[in-house]
């Protein structure tokens, strides 16, 4: 059974930082893309950020590049979000996502629960 819990999120204010985290059992992570993705109320589940099998190979929505940053451990299952600078507009349920693939960009099949992250402005 594949398990993606996800940690850290909470309130902030706006220009703060926040660091997501995920950790993966179930699947071999190694070989798997991991991804955060985010919803906003109203609005569609958006890819964040997403990195390879390897960890070589990181992708950005440009709403986040510059500020987010993703990283894995391949020894640990974990996956992070560092999340610098925060705006209002980060406001949302973010996602943890592995995918049977390497590529950063997915296709993901697997999705956590999600865990809150409000910027107040």
């Amino acid at each position: 059974q594949v398990q993606l819990v996800e940690s850290g999120g909470g309130l902030v204010q706006a220009g703060d930082s926040l660091r997501l985290s995920c950790a993966a059992a179930g699947i071999t992570f190694s070989r798997n893309a991991m991804g955060w993705f985010r919803q906003a109320p109203g609005k569609e589940r958006v890819l964040v950020a997403g990195i390879s099998a390897g960890g070589g190979t990181t992708r950005y929505a440009d709403a986040v590049k510059g500020r987010f940053t993703i990283s894995r451990d391949n020894a640990k299952n974990t996956v992070h979000l560092q999340m610098n600078s925060l705006k209002y507009e980060d406001t949302a349920v973010y996602y943890c996502a592995a995918g049977r693939t390497n590529l950063s960009y997915g296709p993901y099949d697997y999705w956590g629960q999600g865990t809150q992250v409000t910027v107040s402005s």
